[in-house]
């Protein structure tokens, strides 16, 4: 057995390894997690060459950083949490100062506190694999509509899986504002969602 066969054998002795230096482990590390990562900051970022070089960023961090890893976790979900930091960093670096507003896609309400256009249910039990695919891919689409402050909130929560703690953290907000946007982004995105959850999904 190689010693990177050993290393993924027993997460314990691949920190070591990259502790130590070893060259075989860290070629192991990155491509065991490269293509993950990318997926992820792709997601965030928008742009391939930005993607690229967010996660180029995040394993220099994480290798300047090995000696603070306390293996609460595993590995790879720390590399997750320093990729989604380091897409998120790239992505403040080029903000723009003006954001669309989705107020239109959130829902009014009438002088009783009743929404004044209830919402429909939506019914998917009908949808064959094909169907479910063209939705999925619609989903993404919307969800890429939203203005830049409310897809990273949704995308954080609700696709990477980070806690409200960690988002507020990561976008360098509070928890109450990371609550109050991903409230709203969820609302805009199923307004955004009702043309296809209603009907047949646009081809």
């Amino acid at each position: 057995m190689s010693h990177s066969e050993v290393a993924f054998a027993d997460e314990k002795l691949l920190i070591d390894a990259l502790r130590n230096g070893d060259e075989t482990a860290f070629d192991e590390l990155v491509r065991g997690n490269v293509r993950r990562l990318l997926a992820v900051a792709r997601r965030i970022l928008r742009d391939e060459e930005d993607a690229r070089d967010a996660v180029q960023e995040a394993f220099l961090q994480a290798f300047r950083s090995l000696d603070e890893f306390e293996g609460g976790s595993r590995i790879a979900t720390w590399l997750h949490r320093i990729a989604v930091n380091a897409a998120l960093m790239k992505l403040r670096a080029r903000r723009s100062s003006r954001e669309d507003s989705i107020d239109s896609l959130l829902p009014s309400f009438l002088p009783d506190g009743h929404r004044a256009d209830p919402e429909p249910a939506w019914d998917l039990d009908a949808a064959d694999e094909l169907d479910r695919r063209r939705r999925l891919t619609f989903v993404r689409e919307q969800i890429e509509r939203l203005p830049e402050s409310y897809r990273t909130v949704l995308l954080l929560r609700d696709v990477e899986g980070l806690s409200t703690q960690e988002a507020a953290g990561a976008l360098g907000v509070g928890a109450d504002a990371v609550k109050m946007r991903l409230h709203r982004a969820r609302q805009a995105l199923r307004s955004l969602l009702n043309p296809c959850m209603l009907s047949e999904v646009p081809r």
